[in-house]
C-alpha cells in the first residue's frame, strides 16, 4: 500500500516526528504527556493497538478499503474479501452492545457490529448520528479514528492527540459535520 511511515516501532531517527499527546487535567485544561521515544519495548505486535503512522498513510489505507481492495491500480484484496471483512461476524447478527462490549470511547456500541478488525454499522438510528448502514470504522486511543462509507463514496481519517478517547465527543461531532455537508 505504500504506507512507509506506519509500524509498531519508531526508529530513533524519526522519534522527533511523533506528535505530543494530551490528557484532560482538572483545573488547567489539558496536560501534555511524556512523548514516547520508541515503541520497541512490546513483546508482540497487535493489530488492534499500538500501531503508529501518519495521516497520509492512514488515508492510503482508507482509500484502499473504499476502493474495494484496490489502490493506485494495484489490487491486494478481492472485492469479495473486503465485503467479508466488512460483514458483522457477531453471533446471531448481534451488535456490540448486545454481546456486552461497552465502547472505550465516546461513541455508543448500540447498532455497531464487528467484522474482521473493523466495526460495522448495522443500524444508523441506534448510533444516534448521521451515517450509512454498512460503514466500517475504527478508533484509536488518542481520539483518532477513521470510517469508510461505500454508499456515499467517503473515507475519513481523523488524527488528534487527546487521550483517552472518551475525553470529548469529537468523533461523533465530526461525523455529523461531514454528513451534513454532503450534497447529492
Amino acid at each position: 500500500l505504500g504506507m512507509v511511515d506506519t509500524g509498531f516501532a519508531v526508529d530513533e531517527a524519526d522519534s522527533s516526528r511523533l506528535a505530543a499527546l494530551y490528557t484532560p487535567f482538572p483545573g488547567s485544561g489539558v496536560l501534555r504527556m511524556p512523548t514516547a521515544r520508541s515503541r520497541r519495548s512490546f513483546r508482540f505486535d497487535s493489530g488492534g493497538g499500538g500501531l503508529i503512522g501518519t495521516a497520509g498513510d492512514y488515508h492510503r489505507f482508507t482509500s484502499f478499503l473504499l476502493g474495494g481492495g484496490e489502490l493506485d491500480g494495484v489490487r491486494l484484496l478481492s472485492p469479495r474479501t473486503v465485503a467479508y471483512l466488512s460483514t458483522n461476524h457477531l453471533p446471531g447478527g448481534a451488535d456490540l452492545q448486545q454481546v456486552g462490549w461497552s465502547a472505550s470511547s465516546e461513541t455508543t456500541s448500540a447498532g455497531m457490529g464487528f467484522g474482521l478488525g473493523v466495526a460495522v454499522l448495522l443500524d444508523p438510528a441506534a448510533q444516534k448520528v448521521l451515517s450509512s448502514r454498512g460503514e466500517i470504522s475504527w478508533g484509536g486511543a488518542a481520539s483518532t479514528g477513521f470510517w469508510v462509507d461505500p454508499m456515499e463514496s467517503v473515507s475519513v481519517v481523523f488524527m488528534t492527540q487527546l487521550i483517552p478517547s472518551s475525553s470529548y465527543r469529537v468523533r461523533s461531532e465530526l461525523r455529523q459535520l461531514v454528513y451534513q455537508a454532503l450534497i447529492d
